[in-house]
């Protein structure tokens, strides 16, 4: 039983690669689509730009989020990733949740007031973006040695510990 779940490492790799695609590149298009919403734009435009923006950013960069961060979970138990540069890595996803959100609550606030609302610059929103992911680019792909850092000792092992409730056998 256990090999066969273990097989299925590489699947969950994929998946997790694939919606992580999505994902960032959803978080670095979408704040050009928000910038084409301006007045100067006709209004046939501005809503066909507002339609798509909400499409893209409920449709395939949630759910691709939603996809890549439990895939990334069942990963971190699969392979038993308790090391320190994977709390890091786990910092920086959080600071991507984080410009995610942002960015959703940009697109909602330029829907719900498009004469007054402004989104912040295209810049600004792609730079919160990047930084991120290319730092979890370079951690995943390097391993650096963090070990100079302090971690708690139950960070950094598996606590085997029984849940809080029975678990049902068949």
């Amino acid at each position: 039983m256990l090999e066969w779940f273990l097989s299925t490492i590489p699947i969950f790799k994929v998946v997790h690669i694939a919606a992580l695609l999505i994902w960032c590149g959803g978080l670095l298009v979408l704040p050009l689509m928000l910038s084409q919403q301006t007045p100067a734009v006709s209004a046939q435009d501005y809503v066909t730009i507002r339609r798509m923006t909400h499409v893209i950013y409920t449709v395939c960069v949630t759910p691709a989020a939603v996809i890549a961060v439990i895939a990334g979970t069942w990963l971190i138990f699969m392979r038993e990733v308790f090391v320190p540069w994977f709390y890091a890595k786990l910092a920086f996803v959080g600071l991507l949740v984080a410009v995610h959100a942002w960015l959703g609550h940009s697109l909602a606030d330029s829907s719900e007031q498009p004469n007054e609302h402004r989104p912040a610059s295209p810049v600004l929103l792609i730079s919160a973006g990047l930084v991120p992911v290319l730092s979890i680019l370079v951690l995943v792909l390097s391993k650096p040695d963090l070990t100079w850092i302090e971690f708690p000792e139950w960070l950094l092992a598996p606590r085997d510990g029984q849940l809080p409730f029975d678990v049902p056998s068949r």
